[in-house]
Formats: structure tokens, sequence, C-alpha cells
């Protein structure tokens, strides 16, 4: 028969083994709270220049430009020495390519970012496949060695990550194995990240491809967010050292009706409401296609709704860079001028995160639809 100090014993054991495993969980996590706060400073927003290969070939396809290794470097030097975009930027989002690189001066683009005080991440899926059984549905792929990556991320210098999952609305539905697959994996690489020093950034998108309108939007985007909300809990997600990226609710780009600023801001407000977690700092929208001004325009009254319990803001790519290609085309005389228009749309975006966007940033390019169908990161 056992004596009750020996029982007792057992559990002061398994209690310290408890702390111990919450220690070893956690032993980042001044350092997470920090940078997921910082990252969601009032009026900043993210640049997401970590396009894979296929796209940023196809972007300067369209300017008459070829996509080699020293191109990629070269635009992506024009966009980190630009003078004062960290006044609307408290983060950038590089890949495996690009974060290892330097300016042609030798400086590595991690140390001119850090000089700046914009704060270093890395996109640490690998794309997607289709998925099995569901036409039309994919899957994220990378986790095998995604802690062995993300270690080496944090030492070259990362300090947030970005892992994103795509879903379809197909005739009005996303099938629940989809949602779920989602959300499970989303939080697994939170997980991940955060035991490694990084903050993650879970990026579900349901794309604009589609004819719904915006409440079948709003519903699957609320349904995706608890489901992956409920993951993250139940993998003991530090929810204060992470945030949310996701599609602001729009309806469909084939949806036959009239563009409503108004009513898609209430709508991405109701559903973050509903659906987010109040712990979580930051919610940085991405722009999934939408032209830079509509997307500016979009922010801009969601923010107008009043203060929420996240920082709401903006993490662009297309929508951040389209003008600064459209007036650099790889040619060295229009370098300054490049970076004035990425400058320009960067604060545009800064004065959407307040609700004070006048427009002002309006022009052809910047009102060119970015939508293309079937569109693969």
């Amino acid at each position: 028969m056992k004596r009750n100090s020996d029982h007792l014993d057992g559990k002061v054991r398994s209690s310290k083994r408890a702390r111990i495993s919450n220690l070893r969980k956690y032993r980042f996590q001044d350092e997470l709270v920090y940078t997921a706060q910082a990252i969601a400073a009032p009026g900043k927003g993210l640049l997401a220049s970590d396009e894979r290969l296929a796209n940023i070939q196809g972007k300067f396809k369209k300017i008459g430009l070829e996509c080699t290794a020293e191109t990629r470097r070269l635009y992506r030097e024009l966009l980190y020495t630009t003078k004062g975009w960290e006044k609307y930027c408290s983060g950038v989002i590089m890949n495996s390519e690009i974060l290892p690189q330097s300016c042609k001066d030798g400086q590595s683009f991690v140390d001119v970012c850090r000089e700046k005080g914009v704060i270093v991440g890395i996109k640490c899926d690998q794309g997607v496949r289709d998925k099995p059984f569901y036409p039309g549905q994919v899957y994220a792929i990378g986790m095998t060695d995604l802690d062995k990556r993300a270690a080496e991320y944090y030492k070259l210098g990362a300090r947030f990550a970005k892992w994103r999952c795509v879903l379809k609305i197909q005739n009005g539905v996303i099938p629940e194995a989809v949602v779920n697959d989602a959300a499970q994996n989303l939080a697994q690489y939170a997980a991940i990240c955060q035991d490694n020093g990084l903050v993650p950034i879970v990026e579900p998108e349901i794309l604009m491809d589609g004819e719904h309108d915006l409440k079948t939007n709003q519903y699957w985007t609320e349904r995706t967010l608890i489901a992956i909300y409920k993951a993250m809990i139940d993998n003991r997600v530090l929810l204060e050292g992470s945030l949310l990226k996701c599609n602001m609710c729009l309806p469909g780009k084939f949806w036959k009706g009239k563009l409503d600023f108004s009513a898609n801001a209430l709508a991405t407000v109701t559903c973050l409401r509903r659906a987010c977690s109040a712990a979580v700092p930051g919610v940085v929208f991405l722009s999934g296609g939408q032209s830079e001004n509509e997307a500016t325009k979009n922010l801009n009254a969601i923010n107008e709704l009043g203060p929420q319990p996240w920082a709401l803001s903006f993490s662009f790519g297309r929508a951040l860079q389209i003008s600064c290609l459209d007036s650099w085309k790889g040619k060295k005389e229009n370098w300054e001028a490049a970076q004035k228009m990425f400058l320009e749309r960067a604060q545009a975006n800064s004065e959407a995160c307040h609700g004070k966007y006048t427009g002002w940033a309006t022009s052809k390019t910047a009102d060119k639809s970015l939508f293309e169908k079937g569109y693969k990161y």
C-alpha cells in the first residue's frame, strides 16, 4: 500500500515537471510579447517582400526586366534602403533567399533593417499542394524540418515568421476538413516558431475567387478563425506573442454588385470581434489581389470604426509595391522615383491605420486591379 507521503511526493514531482515544461515552452516569452507588440505599433504595418520565384518573375516580366538572382537582390535593396520607410513599417517579411543577402556595399539586409528599427521576419511555409479528394482546395507544406529552420532563421536575425494557409469558397462553402486542416497546420507552426524565438504570424487566406457575397465571406472567415484559435489554445500557443494576418471580409471578385467600403469594414470588424482573441496584439490584413488604392481604402474604412481590441494594420505585398515597380522598371536612373512611390504607398497605408487616408495617393497604377484568377503565391 502506498503511503500518503509517496503520493504527495509524486504530485510535487509532477508539478515540478509541469513547471519546467512550461518554462521550456515559453523560454522566449518576454521577447515574443515585446516583438509582437512592437510589430503592432500604432500606424505601422508590414512590407511583405517574400514572393516566391514564380511570382516575382511575373512582376518583372510586366516591366520588361529579366528575373535573375542579381535583379531580385537589387530590387530588395531598393526597398530596404528607402529613406524614411521605417516611419510607416514596423517589420518586413523576407524569404529564405533574401534573409542572408546583402546590399552592394556589403551591409546585410538584416543589418540595414535593424538600423532603421524595422523588425525582420521570414516566410516559413514552402508553398501549397492540391488537397486529395477536395478539388480546388490546397494544403500548406514545410512542416517536416520547420524546427531546425526556425532555429536557423533566428540565428540569422529573424524575429518573427509567417505561414500561409489558403482556403477557397466553392458553391458557397469551405469543407470542414479544409478548415480543420488549416487550423491544425497553423497552430502547429505557431508552437514550433515560438519554441524557437519567432513570433508567429498565422495567415489563413480565403481567396477572392468566386461569385459569393459579403455575408458568405464573413461567415467562412469567422468559422475559420474560430477553428484556428481553438487549435492555437489546444497547442498552448502564447497568444500575446502572436499576430494574425487574414483577408478582409469582401465579396467574391465575380460578385455582381457595387463596392461598399463601409459594409466591408463593418463585416470585417464584426468577424474579428466574434472570432479573434483580444489577447492577440495586432491584425495585419493581406491585400489578396485588391488594387493598391482599394486595399488602402478598405483598411481606412475599417479603422474609421474606431479603436478595437487589436491594432488593425497592413501586411501588403502587391498592394505596396506595384507603383514602385512600375516606376523602377529595372533602370538605375529610376531608383529614386521608385523609392518615392514605395514611400508614398507606405505613408498612405499608415494613414489608413488611423482612419485618416483621404485618397491623395490615387493614380492609374494605384487603381489598377491586381486580381489574378487562381493566383498562386
